[in-house]
């Protein structure tokens, strides 16, 4: 690995475990523990937690509300030279929603093999057929994203036993 490589692995798991807290922090609240983080230039300008439950809103994933509080900041509807960190593969409609602010780099940590949309079931952030494709990297603290996630729903399911 060379030395540009490692500075961004760094990079990208630094910025992924603030992912990570804002994951957490909505298991604290009872949320599905999703987080995500918009990096502009090096600092964090949108962040986002599953707020679902909250907001009686099936739109509230921690990537939309990470995008707009982003594009709240910088004040524009695009974020073309932004990454955006989640903990968990994005869907469909949050995949949608990172190709229309025209996001430069997508960063996650752990697939989502039943609903993940940039690359395990779609792919929809990478498809020739829209008019705007990112660099996706996957995998960065994926073992932390996943088990975060496997245990809440592991909880979940035991409850209703």
């Amino acid at each position: 690995m060379n030395v540009d490589n490692l500075h961004q692995l760094e990079s990208d798991e630094r910025f992924m475990a603030q992912a990570l807290s804002e994951a957490q922090y909505a298991e604290e609240l009872g949320e599905v523990p999703v987080g995500a983080v918009v990096v502009f230039e090096g600092r964090i300008i949108g962040r986002g937690y599953n707020q679902n439950k909250a907001l009686n809103d099936p739109t509230a994933h921690a990537e939309i509300l990470a995008i707009t509080a982003g594009c709240n900041q910088v004040e524009s509807r695009y974020l073309e030279d932004a990454t955006l960190y989640v903990t968990v593969e994005p869907c469909s409609m949050c995949a949608g929603a990172v190709v229309l602010a025209r996001i430069k780099r997508l960063v996650y940590g752990g697939a989502d093999p039943k609903a993940g949309a940039c690359g395990s079931v779609f792919n929809l952030v990478q498809d020739p057929r829209l008019n705007h494709r990112l660099e996706v990297t996957s995998g960065i603290l994926a073992s932390e994203c996943s088990g975060l996630i496997r245990s809440f729903f592991a909880r979940i399911r035991e409850s209703r036993k």
